[in-house]
């Protein structure tokens, strides 16, 4: 199976051969309108499994028709970039629509009319109540990244957005992992869902090495520091809180570290231009949470970097899709104590086999530095002693009576300062009455 006559030239110009194994399971089932969960290896070309059959079928002009969903902005914006050339060949609109970025040049934009939008749950909802988006002409919805998208409140917002749609609006889940929200999509949304699961058979990734650093909580942000050093090093970052986040990024700037931070609290144009700035090389470490690091794509990624051990396994399978994507080689870093690289084994078996690397300066090692000890101070052996020469006795000539002057000859005293007068003592300026004030006030009712 190939790709539509409509897409041929840009999908050879890009450098795409063969459809993935994701691509192809799904290509005839969202032709044919069916709702589906497709699950497939991060890396496997998820975003145009899904875009390029739904562009097939959308009618230029006619309004909204394809919405996509996805749990971070960044994600918003890569899918996005992805499907805007396709979307162009046949003269359809794709529009973004993300929190933190501008509502009223959002809103100027949607005066298009885009037949696609890729947007964040919560400033969806928010335009959809003051009636600048309306669901009444959609086709499909896809939801990426479903299984971090389906969770607490996004579970309730994206249930929402399909309630307000068509009874008869197609569904599309996308996922490298899955979960019990997952496996139960038909209760959750009243319709059937086709399973497509492609991963035991997906081989689209590369080489990965899974590494563990043993290194001290104190001692991380150092780690960062010498590995930065490295020749041509860009590592992605992730962290589990964005305190430590943050914390990081304060020690990474005093050290003089090119980095940057997709942190919760910036605004999306400096969250994009981090993105674009690592993807060209121009900084060295870009540190994210799980939720903004979910999902992004970035070409010829060397190394991912676990700040802190993940609290489940499909977590750290989602970290670790950030690189070795599309047959490309790529390393996982894992810092932690010894009692976390314990932990990580176990969480990992059977499926990754866990190494252990050493920092050794700037570069790692396989084996752990020897550690150089300190000489022992040398023993001091018994020797015999130098035998000292013995004075002679000088003979005096001189008479005897100048002898015994010279042995009664006195030294002279030295001379003695004179004493400092001393400092007559300070009377006492105390009254008899008042001595005795405290013993009469006492007593004063046995006063006669």
């Amino acid at each position: 199976m190939s790709v539509s006559p409509l897409f041929q030239a840009l999908w050879d110009e890009q450098g795409f051969k063969d459809l993935s194994p994701i691509q192809e399971a799904v290509y005839q089932p969202l032709k044919q309108d069916k709702s589906i969960l497709g699950l497939a290896p991060t890396g496997s070309g998820k975003t145009l499994a899904f875009s390029l059959p739904l562009l097939e079928k959308i009618m230029p002009g006619e309004g909204l028709q394809v919405l996509i969903l996805a749990p971070s902005q960044e994600l918003v914006i890569q899918t996005r970039d992805v499907i805007q050339p396709y979307a162009k060949a046949i003269d359809c609109n794709v529009q973004a629509i993300t929190g933190k970025a501008n509502v009223k040049r959002q809103i100027e934009r949607l005066k298009t009319k885009p037949e696609i939008i890729v947007a964040t749950t919560g400033r969806l909802l928010e335009l959809s109540e003051q009636r600048k988006i309306k669901f009444h002409t959609l086709q499909a919805i896809i939801m990426d990244e479903a299984d971090e998208l389906l969770t607490d409140s996004g579970l309730s917002e994206t249930r929402h957005i399909v309630q307000e749609s068509p009874a008869d609006v197609q569904l599309g889940f996308f996922s490298a992992t899955s979960t019990d929200t997952l496996t139960d999509l038909e209760t959750w949304f009243g319709v059937p869902i086709e399973t497509i699961d492609v991963r035991s058979i997906d081989k689209t990734g590369g080489d990965v090495l899974h590494a563990f650093i043993p290194t001290g909580n104190a001692q991380k942000v150092n780690v960062l520091r010498h590995l930065a050093h490295q020749k041509n090093f860009r590592g992605l970052v992730i962290f589990n809180q964005s305190a430590q986040l943050l914390q990081a990024a304060q020690t990474l700037k005093h050290q003089k570290v090119t980095y940057a931070a997709l942190s919760g609290q910036g605004r999306q144009t400096e969250r994009q231009k981090a993105l674009k700035d690592f993807r060209e090389g121009k900084i060295q470490l870009l540190l994210a949470t799980d939720v903004a690091g979910r999902g992004l794509d970035i070409t010829d990624l060397p190394y991912v970097i676990n700040f802190d051990v993940p609290n489940a396994k499909i977590t750290y399978i989602h970290r670790a899709g950030r690189t070795g994507r599309m047959g490309r080689e790529g390393t996982v870093l894992t810092l932690g104590n010894q009692h976390d690289g314990r932990n990580l084994r176990k969480l990992l078996a059977p499926e990754y086999d866990l190494v252990t690397r050493y920092l050794v300066g700037d570069h790692l090692e396989e084996t752990k530095p020897a550690v150089v000890k300190e000489a022992a101070p040398v023993q001091k052996t018994a020797t015999t002693p130098t035998p000292q020469p013995t004075k002679t006795p000088v003979a005096d000539d001189r008479p005897m009576g100048e002898r015994s002057k010279a042995k009664v000859a006195k030294k002279p005293l030295p001379t003695r300062q004179p004493a400092e007068p001393l400092k007559p003592k300070r009377k006492k300026n105390r009254k008899r009455d008042q001595k005795n004030k405290g013993y009469h006030k006492k007593n004063k009712d046995l006063t006669v």
